[in-house]
């Protein structure tokens, strides 16, 4: 009687903290940052900080408030270039790792040159690229694609080969076809890989669309938000460059929640990692 007496509230505390933990990962980095903010805008007030130097988040505000038309029309311009760069290298990294996967030759002779791709700087070869490419718009999307390319490449592949072998080999003792065994057995097994390889290529075909748009330095009606930065930064307008800072920032966590969602519509009641 006293065992039930002693472990029936450590019971409900801990059905009570299971209840409560998908709704603190969503309030406790919103109290984190709230609390940063708060510390932020203390210390410029309080420090006497010019916001030539450091704004504070409410000079940030009011500064985005008066330049939302022309921050928000260089933001669809951004994303348009970063979606775009993210859909050709998800559809290319995936058609490479499936080919890589059905030819070890081809893996062993390419493979390398996806490596050498991924660590040559993007800001060496973005200038040829603007120049060989005559569309400003397809120059863009090639220089992000190529950031956001590799670890679609990489992840997808390394999903397709972990597969459980002897898996493989029921397959291959009820006569599966190459096509059925990558359709019904490599491709679901690899899904967690590939969405991996999806939330690292969608923030880096933003850091690409934004490397590029400043190699590029396009301005006009169709700029983005890095030659905005870059007036901002020239015109010692700090404020506008936070706040454009801060609209690429927000564009990154939101992608990546997309993708992360996706993986769990995609994964969720089979995979252990949704679980």
């Amino acid at each position: 009687m006293t065992h039930d007496t002693t472990t029936r509230p450590s019971a409900q505390i801990r059905h009570a903290l299971q209840r409560l933990l998908p709704n603190m990962k969503i309030v406790a980095p919103v109290l984190v940052g709230v609390l940063l903010l708060v510390i932020w805008q203390m210390t410029c007030t309080l420090g006497h900080i010019p916001s030539y130097l450091v704004p504070a988040p409410s000079v940030i505000a009011t500064q985005f408030v008066q330049d939302a038309p022309l921050l928000l029309g260089s933001l669809l311009a951004t994303l348009k270039i970063t979606l775009l760069a993210f859909l050709c290298a998800t559809i290319l990294g995936v058609l490479i790792a499936l080919l890589f996967v059905q030819s070890p030759l081809i893996e062993a002779s390419l493979f390398p040159y996806a490596i050498l791709l991924q660590v040559t700087p993007i800001v060496a070869i973005a200038p040829l690229i603007i120049i060989w490419v005559k569309n400003m718009t397809a120059a863009l999307v090639l220089c992000a694609m190529l950031v956001a390319l590799f670890p679609m490449i990489s992840n997808t592949v390394l999903g397709l080969r972990s597969v459980n072998s002897g898996l493989i080999h029921l397959f291959r003792i009820n006569r599966a076809s190459r096509w059925q065994t990558l359709v019904r057995l490599r491709i679901p097994s690899a899904l967690p890989y590939f969405f991996g390889g999806l939330r690292i290529s969608s923030g880096l075909s933003l850091i690409g669309a934004v490397v590029a748009e400043f190699v590029a330095g396009t301005g006009g009606n169709g700029a983005g938000l890095a030659y905005q930065i870059l007036q901002a930064g020239f015109q010692l307008n700090i404020p506008r460059l936070f706040a454009a800072l801060l609209l690429i920032t927000l564009t990154g966590v939101i992608l990546f929640g997309i993708t992360d969602w996706m993986a769990r519509i995609c994964l969720r009641g089979w995979h252990e990692s949704q679980l």
